[in-house]
């Protein structure tokens, strides 16, 4: 199950208290002050990876915090600083702070955000002293990490999105152009989640099978056609045995405009998939019914190479 939207509470590590300290030494029978600093807490961070996934592990372990800086110690000196903390999230997920409105993104793996600064270490009682004032019991505490809640939701990023209404066959396309793995099934919502896979360097998404009313949450609804915002081209599939192909794509640029209207500008084309369970004859009457849409039209079969490579070559050019 992809996990793709959750809300977790960071904090970053607080700085260590001063030291009340007297030096006491052999030959120094008056030792100054010399209580020294405490530590810096450590920084928070946040990592992007490849790993869409990488959200899963927040679904039970929901805190977070980068380590505390030790206090100072006698002789000046400064108390450890905590460690840094590190979570990986996947790329194209955004990063909102539930209180501030602050928002992160991060969009490329290996990319790293300091989400939260940990506090300063406070002062050691040595600071204090004066020729008025030779014996300052004054320290300062350290000052806390920052903390956060923060709301994490990953929204895809691909090249390509193949859409379409459920079973027009997105995910076996996906398989053959990407050599991807991914379940198939000659039944209705078989892709509970999106799928990604390389072509020649392009990252294609097969993205779960809209139906009418998705905008309104239904079918897999809203939870998906998220995805769909951040996919450069639009690729439409049709099934070749539709009996209204033309009603099959109006019915999924009718669910787009009504979930973000700028998605209609979005560069696309159609697709008639499944090209070999119909005639040459039917396959060019839909093809001249499709051509009122004005878009670009190919079909193709999983079982027909060389419509495969043509539809490769296609999109390697969108």
């Amino acid at each position: 199950m992809l996990v793709d939207e959750v809300e977790i509470k960071i904090r970053a590590g607080n700085g260590g208290d001063g030291k009340v300290n007297f030096l006491h030494a052999k030959y120094v029978p008056k030792g100054g002050p010399d209580g020294g600093d405490g530590g810096t807490g450590g920084d928070f961070y946040v990592l992007g990876v490849s790993d869409l996934s990488a959200l899963s592990r927040f679904r039970y372990q929901k805190e977070f915090s980068a380590g505390d800086g030790k206090p100072g110690g006698p002789d000046r000196k400064t108390g450890v600083s905590g460690g840094d903390e590190e979570i990986k999230i996947p790329i194209g997920t955004v990063i909102t702070d539930r209180e501030s409105s602050e928002v992160w993104e991060i969009t490329k793996a290996g990319e790293q955000i300091q989400i939260a600064k940990g506090g300063k270490g406070g002062k050691g009682n040595w600071h204090y002293k004066s020729a008025t004032h030779q014996t300052p019991l004054e320290f300062e505490e350290g000052k806390p990490g920052k903390a956060r809640t923060l709301y994490l939701e990953l929204r895809l990023i691909a090249d390509i999105g193949l859409i379409g209404l459920p079973s027009v066959g997105k995910s076996s396309l996906l398989n053959e152009l990407t050599k991807a793995n991914v379940k198939v099934a000659p039944y209705n919502f078989t892709t509970l989640e999106p799928n990604l896979g390389i072509m020649d360097g392009l990252i294609i998404a097969d993205l779960p099978g809209l139906i009418e009313g998705a905008h309104e949450g239904k079918g897999l609804g809203i939870k998906f056609l998220k995805h769909i915002k951040r996919t450069k081209v639009l690729v439409h599939c049709i099934s070749a045995d539709s009996e209204n192909p033309v009603k099959d794509y109006e019915t999924i640029r009718r669910e787009l405009g009504e979930y973000d209207k700028e998605l209609l500008s979005r560069p696309e084309m159609v697709l008639i998939t499944k090209s070999d369970l119909v005639s040459e004859k039917e396959i060019k009457l839909k093809i001249k019914n499709l051509e009122m849409i004005k878009r670009d039209i190919l079909t193709v079969s999983i079982h027909d190479y060389d419509s495969l490579e043509k539809l490769k070559k296609r999109l390697l050019n969108c």
